[in-house]
């Protein structure tokens, strides 16, 4: 069985790109994700996964999320080796995602302004306020109130 499953934020904005000949959409991402342990300084070290996403869901990750929100991704383990152009073999492991949640909506000052439609099929709600709503979310202020 070859299932990960990891929670995490993304470095930088997804990069979208086309399969050469018959341009299949993927999508490509690093996601930050903190060990559940400190080291000797009593600091949270992370380790940067890169995650590769397919066909549909390529498109939606790479229109709704954005660098520094919180996604859960769920997918396979899959190394692979290429030869560079100066002739060595490289390797690369990676996770290939068949599923990705968005955890949290972006903060006010997005890096790239990319408009945010929400996850699960959510409908932002105008409201008169100055923060935007979004159907199927509940506001989380902290991430201690989460229940995993």
């Amino acid at each position: 069985m070859n299932k990960a499953i990891l929670i995490g934020r993304l470095t930088k904005d997804p990069e979208l790109r086309f399969t050469a000949g018959n341009g299949v959409p993927v999508a490509t991402f690093t996601l930050a994700v903190d060990r559940n342990f400190t080291n000797q300084q009593g600091e949270r070290e992370a380790d940067f996964i890169p995650i590769v996403v397919w066909r549909k869901l390529a498109e939606i990750c790479a229109s709704n999320i954005i660098k520094g929100q919180q996604v859960a991704v769920s997918g396979r383990i899959q190394t692979r080796s290429w030869e560079g152009n100066d002739g060595k073999r490289r390797w690369t492991t990676e996770i290939v995602a068949d599923e990705v949640k968005f955890l949290s909506k972006p903060s006010s000052s997005t890096s790239a302004g990319t408009p945010y439609a929400g996850g699960n099929n959510a409908k932002k709600q105008n409201n008169n306020d100055d923060e935007a709503h979004y159907e199927g979310f509940t506001p989380i202020d902290d991430d201690d109130d989460l229940p995993f």
